[in-house]
């Protein structure tokens, strides 16, 4: 019988690929097969305006179809007890990402921790130190699939000839399917929007001819920020998500914006004088270990 690694699924793109990169180094580091659970992490209310997304990448794992499976409120209470009688056992069914006293999570290598032929995986891993080995593979298999990108996507060809540099800004960061307009939430944006100018100055120091191109969730008076005729908006709403993912492979430079999704898009760009900079006072992260050591601070 062969061994199982099942990671669960939940939140965004940005968040299913950490996960799904975090499963896929410890199913080939330990020759288990690879399952998504894409339905425990979704059926709660709270959690319904996420939703799968790998589906549209060209991932290999399979979708677990067994008693794996945690998709409602009963089964949700089966799970809890279970994380429970696994305290107590050595062989854990489940491995669940560590967490310090301050709830910060850290870099841990779970792999001389794991002996059950199958393994249920909940947590972020939000750090390329789980997966960094595998960059090669990961970069195949989150390639978007063909048949959910855009051929009318003119963003392309003016990413790929130009000294273009992407710039992600999250808003809403804490109030997504529920209110909107929150201090919280709009603190994390003017923190996000100075970050921003701080780094523009610097790339236009760095960079000959640097292009901007912006992505957001929300462009709502957005020109009171970013002068439409000095960045160019990437609009663009068929299969946004993914045509957005899909578009960061283009761009030449990256002020990374503190999103998973972003950091996915600045991570996996290929190419080989990119200048990556991320910000110094903001992790969108509850990961201390979150950003590579090799982006520079801004």
């Amino acid at each position: 019988m062969n061994k199982k690694c099942i990671v669960r699924l939940a939140e965004g793109l940005g968040n299913q690929l950490f996960m799904y990169a975090n499963a896929y180094a410890i199913s080939k580091k330990l020759n288990y097969d690879l399952y998504l659970d894409i339905e425990s992490g979704y059926f709660k209310k709270k959690n319904q305006y996420r939703k799968y997304e790998l589906n549209k990448l060209n991932i290999s794992g399979k979708i677990i179809k067994e008693k794996f499976i945690f998709n409602n409120h009963f089964l949700d209470l089966k799970r809890k007890f279970l994380l429970k009688k696994d305290f107590l056992t050595k062989k854990k069914l489940f491995i669940t990402e560590k967490v310090d006293q301050n709830k910060k999570s850290f870099y841990f290598n779970y792999l001389d921790t794991i002996v059950n032929d199958n393994i249920i995986l909940e947590g972020y891993f939000q750090s390329e130190k789980y997966f960094k080995d595998f960059r090669k593979q990961l970069i195949n298999e989150f390639i978007v699939n063909k048949k959910f990108i855009s051929k009318d996507n003119n963003y392309i060809n003016a990413l790929k000839t130009c000294n273009s540099v992407s710039i992600c800004l999250r808003r809403n960061r804490f109030s997504e399917g529920k209110i909107k307009n929150d201090f919280k939430s709009n603190q994390f944006t003017k923190n996000t929007i100075k970050y921003i100018y701080r780094s523009v100055d610097f790339i236009k120091k760095k960079l000959n001819d640097p292009k901007f191109f912006l992505w957001t969730n929300d462009f709502s008076d957005l020109n009171e920020y970013f002068d439409p005729s000095e960045y160019t908006y990437i609009k663009f709403n068929e299969n946004k998500s993914v045509n957005d993912f899909n578009l960061f492979k283009y761009s030449k430079h990256f002020i990374v914006g503190p999103t998973s999704f972003h950091w996915w898009g600045a991570w996996l760009n290929t190419n080989f004088n990119k200048v990556c900079i991320r910000p110094s006072c903001i992790n969108p992260s509850n990961n201390v270990d979150y950003w590579p050591k090799n982006w520079i601070t801004v």
